[in-house]
């Protein structure tokens, strides 16, 4: 009997950047504080919500008649509903139920992390960022009504749009990374003022491209920090986050980029605009899922395998659209010029097509992406294909002594390969 032992050393570096890096955690009275101080924010926000609901409700009822429109429904949207059987109540229902749902995917996010991981400092303040960043949706239209309610909510506004701006200047170790991010701290919070309580004024500076520079600055210290700190779990942790901060991003500038663009989309109807209200409702929903999930579940779940997933099927998704498309138009303009009509077969074809193309397009896709995203997992999986056809064929045993090693050497590459073999009857 032979046994193979592989021995895979790290540097002292690698090592230390490898461990989990202590964190920061609240004890005591500064505790109960932080907790006490959690809990009335969370109901000062969840109060001024429900109770601005009502307030939402009539203010996406109310029917747009003049040129400029602060509301979504205009009085051809409301013929439009009423032809479908469908009343301006129902179009206001809707739209709140789909705000309401997105505010409450992140406040039930940041309970979860309160209730699970309230003693650490950057996942309470994860947290309230979630808390204050989400719900307040409709503070905001009960503030306009009554001015007593006007600077809690937009207190609350100014503190949610700053904490999240910090949260990314903090996260995933609670530390200010790269030093200067402090003080873009400080200049967010200063130039958050009037865009909160002067919305529209010509003080307020984040109306214009220095809001996406701020932006910016937050990705450009989540990638130094990715690439120059960060140990193995907290790349991880900002993985998850990054992932769904892009999609969601994605999703929010496809839906209006489209309602811009192609002015045709947004006169359609209101059927039209509650598919993409609930488009990008859903879209800003997975930020909070992915920073609860990499707080709380970043160990459990293999990012890359997500993100491979997503680059996979969402390239697959759209290229079969395409072909879908295309292929229904051309057939039909084919149909159009020998029949002089249209047919169904058309459609039957490219159904058929699309079936038959899904596998053979899929593998090709995954394979691309493999290559350009994942190029070192790519060739390793080739190598030990390689090594496994060898293996059923090698019959010299020092042969694959050696080619074992320089398998093992160019698919994990550790500092270094050593292989031993006990030789049969030796108990050692």
């Amino acid at each position: 009997m032979r046994e193979a032992y592989v021995d895979n050393q790290r540097t002292p570096e690698e090592t230390a950047r490898s461990g989990d890096a202590p964190s920061a955690t609240l004890h005591g009275r500064w505790l109960v504080f932080a907790r006490a101080a959690w809990l009335a924010v969370a109901a000062l926000t969840l109060g001024l919500d429900a109770a601005g609901i009502p307030y939402a409700y009539a203010q996406y009822k109310s029917v747009c008649s003049g040129a400029s429109c602060e509301t979504p429904l205009t009085s051809n949207g409301l013929r439009a509903l009423h032809e479908m059987g469908l009343s301006a109540g129902f179009f206001a229902a809707y739209i709140v139920a789909a705000v309401m749902t997105a505010a409450l995917v992140y406040c039930a996010v940041a309970a979860v992390i309160f209730w699970r991981r309230s003693n650490d400092k950057m996942a309470l303040f994860s947290s309230f960022a979630l808390l204050t960043f989400g719900s307040t949706a409709s503070s905001i239209p009960q503030a306009a009504t009554h001015p007593a309610f006007w600077f809690p909510a937009y207190f609350l506004y100014y503190i949610g749009q700053v904490s999240f701006v910090v949260f990314f200047y903090l996260f995933p170790d609670g530390r200010f990374v790269p030093r200067w991010t402090r003080w873009l701290a400080i200049v967010a919070a200063l130039l958050f003022v009037p865009r909160a309580f002067f919305p529209g004024s010509s003080l307020d500076l984040l109306n214009s491209p220095l809001y996406l520079i701020l932006i910016g600055t937050t990705a450009v210290a989540q990638v130094y920090r990715y690439r120059s700190v960060s140990n193995p779990w907290q790349r991880q942790q900002t993985k998850w986050v990054v992932f769904g901060v892009a999609v969601a991003m994605v999703g929010f500038s496809a839906v209006i980029t489209l309602f811009n663009i192609v002015p045709s989309v947004l006169e359609s109807g209101p059927l039209v605009q509650m598919a993409g209200i609930t488009l990008i409702q859903g879209s800003i929903a997975l930020i909070p899922l992915a920073i609860g999930v990499a707080i709380l579940r970043s160990r459990l779940y293999d990012i890359d395998v997500v993100i491979n997933r997503t680059l996979v099927y969402g390239a697959l998704t759209a290229t079969l659209a395409l072909v879908y498309v295309g292929s229904v138009v051309v057939l039909q303009q084919v149909f159009r010029t020998r029949t002089g009509g249209e047919s169904q077969l058309a459609v039957v074809a490219s159904t058929l097509a699309i079936a038959a193309l899904f596998n053979p397009l899929r593998r090709r896709i995954q394979n691309f992406i493999d290559r350009i995203f994942y190029r070192k997992k790519y060739d390793s999986a080739r190598i030990l294909a390689s090594f496994g056809a060898r293996l059923r064929d090698e019959t010299d045993l020092d042969d694959l002594n050696d080619h074992l090693v320089e398998v093992v050497r160019e698919t994990m590459q550790p500092a270094h390969v050593s292989l031993w073999l006990r030789e049969p009857g030796d108990e050692r």
